[in-house]
């Protein structure tokens, strides 16, 4: 089946592989259901017998360019409403009936969704009757006067047919006849069973052409389901009533409660053949149409059905009707079955009514039914599978292993797929919209399945007796009854026919009609006429006894050389015996070594193909190697031209940094010069201030200077050219005294720590650490302050220190500031590598007491007053920076750095 869209090519398949066998397509065709109500939209159109085209309706999704698409799909016939079920028949299933006369299997399945009409195609309704009742019809219609009597084939456990004799068929009829039970008064039903006169009308009956005469034939029905994925006998006899009257000897039943035994599943097996087969099915030997309809009807009526909301009787089981012919030919004399049982041909035809597939959504299935439909879903979903892989292995020429135990309808039927005869498929959909979608699953399902080629069977061998037996000796008994009423008198059925010839040969006799009583006539000439009769026949036989006497000898040699002959025909016949088991070995042997053959080839491509694919991995790769080496020799030289104009500019950085620092000191040093001559002027008015309170009478002091001059390049003058104190002092003026101005209090700063800037730092010190109240302390702004370092912490700042401290060697407490910067690691977390180590350390020093001068004129006795100012001035100002340590001492922080 080929599908395409309007306005489009077709598409195109790959190249099938060329095959040994002949093949055929499996035959699928399309049935369309009438509409339930004729304002309902309809989504098929039948535009062909061949072909139907389905429109998208509103509501549902479009192509790309927004258009609703047509979709067109092709079949090998297509039946529309107005198709009746005798023309249905006609093109599907008679084929297959005229193989099964001729001994060769038929499968036959309707597929749909659910309320499409799969069963009305199969089993049909009165007057209309559908494809198994019209197949059953043909059947009898075709082999009904070659039929052997009952019993003569008899079936076994193994899927196999054997021949009884006559007597032994005689001997199992009337054993069966005695055992009967005395027939039960048919229970009123609400609706009597459909006969099969019902179904098909007197003209629509159909006979096959393919007949053997010289045959005989027997039919065997079965009737199985699958529900839930068990296979259950629908002909099997059960116990359908849980209550059963019992007599209790006074007239009068008693009912009581009996047990209800549910059906045994039943199991599939491989016969001599490795043909499936379900074992323990109940195989009905029917010898009509009508008693073969019966027991159809008689298992259809345990078949499992439900009312859904999308159907009122929905199949919830697959249905399989089997028919088996078997068929064996007669003996030479055309008379009795050959007693051969390699002579039996036996073939089925399969008649399948597969479930619907449904969407529980819609059914609004509940329970039992969620599941009956998901087996159903299931088993169909397998049947698709089986096929797509089937068709695979034919167009691509794989072989992938085809999962047909995975359901139990794909495990009955893969000999069909196989090649065991011929598959065809009723595709039944329904036009109205509301199944459009499962519809377009049913579409791509048939159109895969036209696509699979299944083996055409073989013909079977033909019986090397003469044809037209039966007719022969047919016509020999009617010839012989047409002359025993010409002449009269009885013949002999024992007597061989030579004698019987020679008997009607002989004169006729007279008439022996007697009128008179007192005729003397007629009696002495019949009597004369019986004795010339006698001797006639006595000479006749003293011939043939003669003649017979002299051919003995003649037929001893015969029987002597045709004993021989067969002999030597029965040797030759078993060397040809060896050779054709020699040959059938070779044959297998040459299509296991092909099958080998074509395994290694395919793993032969795969190898091939997988080795390109690594040759290919290997190209890149070795590609992607050189790119990478080229990269990291590019990224080696940019690091060397990099490491060289580092270099470059940390030298050009040194030198600007010496150069900054040289100036930076020089600064300093103008500026600490400044500070000096600004001290030493306050000092001199300080000293004259006193000198001036002590003389009675001094001029007014001067005016105080709030911004004092610099010296002019105080730095590069030498020691004896500078002025003195004296001379650096400004002039005295007579004022009145003023208090002594006293010293700004000095405001302890903390030290900067010289890691500090514009990073987030983790300051980690330790519960322990002592805070020494000192003026030089490491204080780091944007820090996190932590006594143990954490995980959430580190993760937030970029730099690490550690604040430890230890007593020195000198008794001193000696702090270390152990820095570090934070990393992450591989795992997604931090790590600490340090990099930096400042140790603070303070020292206790001993301030030098000035000596006083004589030679300042001032008295060392008295009240105790100094006599030299400046230097009571100066040692008053030590002692107020260091009076938090003790009298006489300062405190001074000495930093000493080290990398680690």
């Amino acid at each position: 089946m080929t599908r395409q869209l309007k306005g489009k090519p077709p598409r195109r398949h790959p190249p099938k592989k060329p095959s040994s066998n002949q093949t055929d397509p499996v035959g699928v065709y399309c049935r369309v259901r009438p509409l339930g109500a004729e304002d309902e939209e309809c989504c098929i159109e039948v535009i062909s017998s061949t072909t139907i085209q389905m429109h998208t309706p509103e509501g549902f999704k479009t192509n790309r360019n927004g258009e609703y698409k047509e979709t067109q799909y092709s079949f090998k016939k297509v039946f529309g409403v107005s198709v009746s079920q005798m023309e249905l028949f006609e093109h599907v299933a008679k084929p297959l009936v005229d193989d099964l006369i001729r001994g060769k299997n038929g499968l036959l399945f309707t597929y749909g969704v659910t309320g499409s009409g799969k069963t009305f195609t199969m089993t049909g309704s009165p007057g209309q009757g559908g494809l198994l009742p019209r197949s059953l019809d043909m059947i009898f219609n075709s082999i009904g006067p070659y039929q052997a009597k009952r019993y003569v084939f008899k079936t076994d456990e193994k899927n196999s047919i054997e021949i009884q004799t006559e007597v032994d068929a005689l001997l199992e009829r009337q054993r069966r006849d005695n055992n009967l039970s005395v027939p039960k008064t048919p229970s009123t039903r609400l609706k009597a069973d459909p006969e099969i006169a019902d179904m098909i009308k007197p003209e629509e009956t159909s006979k096959s052409d393919g007949v053997d005469d010289d045959s005989s034939y027997s039919v065997f029905v079965s009737y199985v389901e699958i529900y839930n994925n068990y296979i259950y006998d629908l002909l099997e006899e059960t116990q359908e009533d849980a209550i059963k009257p019992k007599w209790n000897g006074g007239g009068t039943p008693v009912r009581q409660n009996t047990e209800l035994i549910p059906p045994q599943s039943k199991i599939l097996r491989e016969d001599q053949n490795h043909i499936m087969y379900v074992a323990g099915c109940l195989e009905v030997e029917v010898k009509s149409a009508e008693e073969a309809f019966q027991v159809f009807w008689r298992g259809q009526k345990k078949r499992k059905v439900a009312n859904t909301r999308l159907n009122r009787e929905s199949s919830r089981s697959h249905s399989v009707f089997i028919i088996k012919l078997a068929q064996a030919p007669l003996d030479a004399d055309g008379d009795n079955v050959l007693q051969d049982k390699n002579q039996i041909s036996v073939s089925q035809l399969c008649l399948v009514d597969l479930a619907g597939s449904e969407r529980t959504g819609r059914t609004g299935a509940e329970g039992t039914r969620i599941r009956e439909a998901g087996n159903i879903n299931q088993s169909l979903l397998n049947l698709r599978t089986c096929i797509e892989i089937l068709r695979e292995n034919q167009m691509c020429g794989t072989n992938k292993m085809v999962p047909y135990r995975d359901s139990k309808i794909t495990h009955l039927f893969k000999n069909y797929f196989d090649g065991e005869g011929k598959v065809r498929m009723v595709v039944c959909v329904n036009p109205k919209t509301d199944d459009y979608e499962e519809t377009l699953l049913v579409m791509r399902f048939a159109e895969m399945t036209q696509e699979v080629e299944v083996a055409r069977p073989v013909d079977r061998p033909i019986c090397g007796f003469t044809p037209g037996r039966r007719h022969r000796n047919q016509a020999f008994k009617d010839e012989l009854s047409r002359r025993l009423e010409e002449r009269g008198g009885p013949i002999d059925p024992d007597m061989p026919p030579a004698a019987n010839t020679l008997i009607l040969s002989l004169p006729s006799l007279p008439s022996c009609e007697l009128t008179d009583p007192h005729d003397d006539i007629t009696l002495p000439r019949l009597i004369e006429a019986l004795k010339n009769r006698q001797r006639i026949k006595q000479m006749l036989m003293k011939d043939y006894n003669k003649i017979a006497n002299m051919m003995k000898p003649v037929l001893q040699e015969l029987d002597t050389s045709l004993i021989s002959k067969d002999n030597f025909i029965q040797e030759q016949n078993g060397k040809l015996i060896e050779k054709d088991k020699i040959i059938q070995g070779n044959k297998a042997e040459i299509e296991r070594l092909e099958k080998k053959t074509k395994m290694q080839e395919h793993k032969i491509d795969i190898l091939q193909k997988t080795t390109k694919i690594f040759e290919d991995d290997k190209r890149s790769l070795q590609h992607e190697l050189e790119t990478r080496e080229q990269r990291l020799q590019r990224e080696l030289s940019e690091k060397r031209r990099m490491e060289q104009r580092m270099h470059g500019v940390i030298s050009d950085t040194q030198f600007k940094w010496e150069k900054e620092c040289e100036r930076r000191v020089n600064a300093l040093q103008l500026e600490m010069q400044n500070k000096l001559w600004v001290k030493d002027e306050k000092l001199k008015q300080l000293k004259a201030i006193v000198t001036e309170s002590k003389t009675p009478g001094r001029p007014e002091p001067p005016p105080r200077q709030t911004q004092p001059q610099p010296l002019p390049q105080p730095q590069h003058q030498p020691r004896s050219q500078r002025p003195s104190k004296e001379d650096r002092l400004p002039p005295k003026r007579s004022a009145s005294p003023s208090p002594v101005p006293t010293t700004t209090p000095v405001r302890p700063r903390h030290r900067r720590s010289c890691s500090a800037g514009g990073e987030k730092w983790v300051d980690h010190k330790p519960s322990s650490s002592m805070d020494l109240g000192t003026v030089l302390q490491p204080v780091i702004p944007n820090a996190i302050q932590v006594s143990a370092p954490s995980e959430k912490a580190l993760s937030k700042c970029d730099r690490y220190v550690l604040t430890h401290q230890e007593v020195a060697s000198d008794g001193e407490i000696q702090t270390k500031l152990i820095k570090g910067d934070v990393i992450k690691t591989r795992g997604g977390g931090q790590a600490v590598q340090f990099t930096d180590i400042e140790t603070l350390k303070q020292e206790l020093t001993t301030v030098p007491r000035r000596k006083r001068k004589s030679s300042e004129g001032v008295s060392a006795s008295g009240d105790g007053a100094l006599t030299d100012v400046e230097t009571r001035c100066s040692v008053a100002v030590a002692m107020r920076a260091g009076s938090n340590l003790g009298p006489g001492l300062e405190h001074h922080a000495v930093t000493k750095r080290r990398k680690p």
